[in-house]
């Protein structure tokens, strides 16, 4: 009888042979093999206790609160696998199911919680979370697996924060997705939560750790999927084949794919991301924009609790909507109850600017790339995130809403007016060769100007209080910019601003009148 040496070399010299050939040209298209937390996955699972039946499996599963599933994004095999787990546990109907996936940034919950309710269709699902563009895989058994968690499962959630492209990031994204899995079990007390996440955050340093220092009393589950050294090691069992094995009390793998299969998948990938040929992605500029913007200002864009920081701001980036999106974004403002004349005006000020942000939506539009204007708009955007994006959450739009007696109010001009100096504040930080503002000549700023500007504003059309407020919140901004490059002015001052809350009444004023009292002392 064959020794389990024998039948390892048997049942795997042509595949390793095939195997060769294919992992040396992913790794001249793909370096990211050699950094260390891929080291130290890949050195974490060598050997196993025992095999597991088909039974043995399911009772695992049925004893665990959270199930970490490792994926191989490029095998859709994997992705179906989750499903399928998915699927028999909500069946056993003693328990409800939840899904949180690393596919989807969890920017993006809002776009998936339409979806969810039917709202929009899996066409524009896949759009607006960027699915080809920020991810890339195949997107039909990913979509399968929405699809058996909105059937069977009572939540579907997203979990990773950018950048995902940077691997000295990838610590905060574990602990970013541990802190969103803890809040998952808030809504949801009595849920089995199953994770499909990438195999490499699977380690038990990485993801798994992280979690259990969140969740201390959660029974977490690590279920990885086609691990090479367990493969090849199963090959050498006695049985034709090996469906999954015990790695260790907290962690089992299963078989559903060969490794030469695994690689051969990303391969083709590879093959088809190097032939793709689309139009310019405004994205990654925009959140580049507001990323810089936000290290100058020291904000913590992974911060997970509120305070001098926002709350995970990382979950706050915009939608960024490019040419061919005017029919979704029409969709997306109606829904919000833009009216067609105020969709036409936006679509007119990004005609002439390039690009608008629109806070009702948290989304920008781009026609065209001019860097002031987008500079402009990505500091706009982060002083709504750095308020909890208030138009957003309250369905509320600026002073251009329909009911403009209601917008023409003091608070509101205040509010404008604060929301234009740090705009163009910003501005002027990431593209200090914006031309110099007009007001930078006038007569020196006074509280008593501002308060009778206001008044005047306040008595006029929508157009005029919307104009004056720009006027003065420019002027402001760019005394604000020149008593930064005098040394007068601390990040530290300017991040207050920025996360200066202006919903409650009076309040607005109050920090208008005291920017207004520190540029004076200044000068």
């Amino acid at each position: 009888m064959a020794s389990a040496v024998n039948l390892r070399f048997r049942r795997s010299a042509a595949q390793l042979q095939a195997l060769a050939g294919v992992e040396r040209e992913i790794r001249a298209q793909d370096s990211h093999s050699r950094r260390k937390y891929l080291r130290e996955f890949n050195r974490a699972f060598r050997s196993y206790d025992s095999v597991l039946d088909a039974q043995e499996v399911q009772n695992t599963l049925h004893a665990a609160d959270v199930i970490l599933i490792g994926d191989y994004h490029a095998l859709a095999v994997a992705q179906r696998c989750a499903a399928s787990l998915l699927e028999q546990r909500a069946l056993a109907g003693d328990r409800p199911v939840v899904l949180g996936v690393e596919t989807i940034f969890a920017r993006d919950q809002h776009i998936l919680e339409e979806w969810w309710r039917r709202e929009i269709d899996e066409g524009e699902l896949r759009q607006r979370i960027r699915f080809d563009l920020d991810w890339g895989y195949d997107w039909t058994p990913f979509y399968e697996l929405l699809v058996a968690a909105r059937d069977h499962g009572e939540g579907l959630y997203g979990l990773d924060c950018m950048p995902r492209e940077n691997l000295r990031k990838i610590g905060a994204r574990d602990r970013h997705a541990a802190a969103k899995i803890a809040e998952i079990r808030e809504l949801h007390p009595n849920a089995v939560i199953f994770v499909l996440f990438g195999e490499s955050h699977l380690a038990p340093g990485h993801l798994p750790r992280v979690l259990q220092k969140q969740m201390p009393a959660a029974r977490i589950l690590t279920v990885l999927q086609n691990i090479d050294a367990l493969y090849w090691r199963a090959a050498g069992e006695r049985a034709d084949k090996v469906d999954a094995v015990r790695v260790n009390d907290g962690v089992l793998c299963v078989f559903n794919a060969t490794p030469l299969e695994k690689y051969e998948s990303y391969r083709l990938c590879l093959d088809q991301w190097s032939r793709c040929d689309s139009g310019p992605d405004f994205a990654p500029t925009i959140y580049n924009l507001i990323d810089s913007l936000a290290s100058f200002l020291e904000i913590n864009r992974y911060s997970p609790h509120n305070g001098t920081q926002p709350k995970f701001l990382i979950d706050m980036l915009p939608e960024v909507h490019g040419n061919a999106s005017d029919a979704m974004l029409r969709r997306l403002l109606s829904r919000k109850g833009i009216s067609e004349q105020q969709f036409e005006t936006m679509l007119a000020s990004v005609e002439e600017r390039g690009s608008a942000y629109l806070p009702e939506v948290n989304a920008f539009h781009i026609r065209e790339f001019q860097m002031m204007h987008a500079a402009e708009d990505a500091a706009r955007f982060l002083h709504h995130a750095c308020r909890g994006l208030p138009q957003l959450l309250n369905g509320r739009g600026n002073a251009m809403q329909e009911d403009e007696s209601r917008a023409l109010t003091p608070d509101a001009f205040y509010t404008r007016v604060i929301e234009h100096a740090v705009a163009y504040f910003g501005s002027r930080v990431l593209y200090p060769s914006r031309p110099r503002h007009d007001a930078d000549e006038a007569p020196a700023l006074s509280r008593a100007a501002v308060e009778k500007a206001a008044l005047g504003a306040i008595r006029a059309d929508a157009q005029k209080f919307e104009s004056s407020a720009q006027g003065w919140g420019y002027r402001m901004g760019s005394l604000i910019y020149n008593a930064y490059l005098a040394g007068k002015v601390k990040q530290s001052g300017l991040r207050r601003l920025f996360l200066a809350h202006l919903d409650e009444p009076g309040l607005a004023r109050k920090v208008c009148t005291a920017v207004i009292a520190r540029i004076r002392s200044a000068s």
